[in-house]
């Protein structure tokens, strides 16, 4: 079902955008393991259909916790949109799962770079366009400070999130941080649609992600890293592993990057210069 349009401001940008609102998990039954019947709960999965300005660009599955920011987050990512001066809406409706943008932004090249797939290490299997990779040697990102007890409180923090995960399971989450506390949190089926989403919101109330923390439960592909530094956040922290590529494009834009990241263990893999390690003496 479509929610009633509204208008969202983002500075003096004023854009129609809807609310849709969907569950995001059910009810079912289950045998454990003992063979007794059990009430438990599934994280919803439902498809997610992306127009912009009518031309079907993507298919995405997804939770649907904010289906607007991820559709305007994705397109962002891939190179699709990007001045939000331009944008006039973003419309989701659940009754026919499609999510259609309207922008006054030029797209002529909208055709060679749907030509330019690549199906990714994506939860299942993603797709990135040939823009995902345009800009990023216009990237530069600050050198980051932070201290190895502020993580530490960051991901005792991180605890009170994954609602979802901890209801259902089946589920990534993603959140922008400041020093040890959370902005924001997002859960998906698929670690890049949390991404997407945290980029959407960032961009329509244009954020800032220099003084940020991105956290993530996913692994740290390359294709996570290309998306945290278009946020403009310097530091990329997970419970998750680091793949080859996520790690040479962390070593070239500047990010520190930090995997493995549970309770009071972490490792990281580029920028341990920016880490003051204060806690050595107590463990």
């Amino acid at each position: 079902m479509t929610d009633t349009p509204q208008v969202a401001a983002a500075n003096k940008v004023k854009l129609v955008k809807t609310q849709a609102q969907v569950p995001l998990t059910l009810p079912v039954k289950a045998i454990d393991d003992k063979g007794e019947l059990v009430d438990k709960f599934v994280a919803c999965e439902r498809p997610l259909t992306v127009y912009l300005n009518w031309r079907p660009i993507v298919t995405l599955m997804t939770l649907g916790a904010k289906p607007e920011s991820l559709t305007l987050g994705y397109l962002k990512n891939q190179g699709f949109i990007s001045d939000l001066n331009l944008l006039e809406s973003v419309i989701v409706d659940w009754d026919v799962n499609s999510a259609a943008v309207i922008s006054k932004e030029t797209s002529d090249d909208i055709e060679e770079k749907l030509s330019e797939k690549t199906v990714t290490s994506g939860c299942g299997q993603g797709t990135v366009y040939g823009g995902l990779m345009q800009g990023l040697d216009d990237i530069s990102l600050p050198t980051p400070s932070i201290k190895q007890s502020l993580i530490y409180q960051l991901l005792k923090n991180i605890n009170a999130y994954n609602d979802t995960y901890k209801n259902a399971g089946a589920v990534h989450g993603c959140g922008i941080c400041q020093d040890d506390q959370i902005l924001a949190f997002v859960e998906d089926v698929g670690r890049h649609n949390a991404v997407d989403t945290l980029a959407g919101d960032m961009w329509l109330e244009q954020q800032a992600g220099a003084d940020k923390i991105f956290y993530t439960t996913g692994r740290l592909t390359s294709e996570m890293v290309i998306k945290v530094a278009k946020m403009g956040i310097p530091i990329l922290l997970s419970r998750s592993g680091v793949t080859q590529m996520g790690l040479e494009l962390a070593q070239k834009l500047g990010i520190t990057l930090i995997a493995r990241a549970k309770g009071r263990h972490f490792l990281v893999y580029h920028g341990a210069e920016t880490i003051e390690f204060d806690c050595l003496a107590k463990d």
